[in-house]
């Protein structure tokens, strides 16, 4: 089955031809940071105006690349959920409308789930059953994953996920947007050591993240060194410092916590995705904590990590395979729990959930 993936949930146009028999064709990606650099943050309703500009033009260039006509289209996938619902709304009313005129099935995917199954793009994709940390600008959980769709939530974050943190000290330490990479990239030039900020809720059993806490002992340090400074300016060194305590902290909490969810399940496969899984540090941490409980550690590409239109055309087409589809009505969810979606095969459409 040839399926056409579409990814529209917020500032980034992803598209995508996957081939079940000889996997992905190829896939293009477009970023709207430079759009919304100069607001410090999404706009939601620029994203949409600039999706409907690239969606179409993006697709033309895959199925080109791909040597894909549109009648070698077996099935059309889309991001139905969660997400800015206006953006939400291109990909699909663009998938939907192909798929009509096609007359081939289309698939609302979830977009948390098309991170999720992301390192199965990769040549050697982990078995099932694995822990996944999904770790992005809007969420942050451990998940039990059985098979596709068969999802048990393990704990999750209570306040910021942790992108939105690595953003939101970014904006405190003068970086541009987005700062979650940024402040990574100053924390390369940081010294270990000088300053240690505490691992949230470490001390206490249970999988449950929080960072609001985390992000306040970065503000206050950056106050404190404000008031010592001669110049009245934090200098770029302290900067960095903090960057590197600040994401050091991360770090530390997830290993922490992904250890602990790796012996309380049992289990000895452990996957990360999401934009934040595309950190070194975090990697590198993860690698080492699971050498020493003699499992193993699964991650996609980098490019694989943000939002693309592979991970949707790859998902999509695991649940068109087993004969899901869309019905009549045009359904998007700007929020989605993961936990709601049907196993795989189970269903004959996507999974209930709010429709606009």
């Amino acid at each position: 089955m040839r399926v056409l993936g579409i990814e529209t949930s917020c500032d980034e146009t992803g598209v995508a031809v996957y081939d079940s028999e000889q996997g992905l064709l190829a896939d293009s990606l477009y970023s709207q940071v430079d759009i919304h650099a100069r607001f410090g943050g999404v706009v939601p309703e620029l994203a949409s105006r600039d999706h409907i500009r690239k969606t179409l033009p993006l697709i033309m260039e895959v199925l080109e690349r791909s040597g894909t006509a549109l009648s070698d289209l077996d099935g059309i996938a889309y991001t139905s959920g969660p997400g800015l619902i206006g953006a939400l709304l291109v990909g699909a009313s663009v998938g939907r409308s192909l798929g009509m005129a096609l007359d081939v099935p289309t698939i609302g995917v979830h977009h948390m789930e098309g991170h999720l199954l992301a390192p199965m793009l990769e040549e050697s994709p982990p078995a099932f059953p694995f822990v996944a940390l999904l770790v992005s600008g809007g969420h942050t959980q451990l998940v039990r994953v059985d098979g596709i769709g068969s999802y048990t939530l393990l704990g999750e974050s209570l306040d910021d996920a942790a992108g939105e943190a690595f953003d939101k000290v970014g904006k405190m330490l003068g970086l541009a947007y987005p700062g979650g990479p940024r402040v990574a990239a100053l924390a390369e030039s940081g010294t270990p050591g000088r300053f240690t900020f505490p691992r949230p809720m470490t001390n206490r059993p249970g999988l449950e993240f929080s960072f609001s806490g985390l992000k306040t002992f970065v503000r206050n340090t950056l106050v404190e060194a404000l008031a010592s400074s001669a110049n009245g300016e934090v200098d770029q060194q302290t900067k960095a410092d903090i960057a590197f305590a600040f994401e050091d902290a991360v770090v530390q909490t997830f290993v922490i916590k992904c250890r602990r969810a790796l012996q309380q399940t049992g289990l000895k496969t452990l996957i990360i995705a999401g934009g934040v899984s595309a950190n070194l540090r975090l990697r590198a941490g993860l690698q080492a904590m699971v050498e020493k409980e003699k499992s193993q550690l699964f991650y996609a590409k980098p490019r694989f990590c943000t939002d693309n239109g592979a991970m949707i055309a790859y998902a999509g087409c695991q649940r068109l395979l087993a004969g899901e589809r869309d019905g009549l009505e045009l359904n998007v969810r700007p929020r989605w729990p993961l936990a709601s979606l049907a196993p795989i095969g189970t269903s004959n459409n996507t999974p209930s959930g709010s429709s606009h």
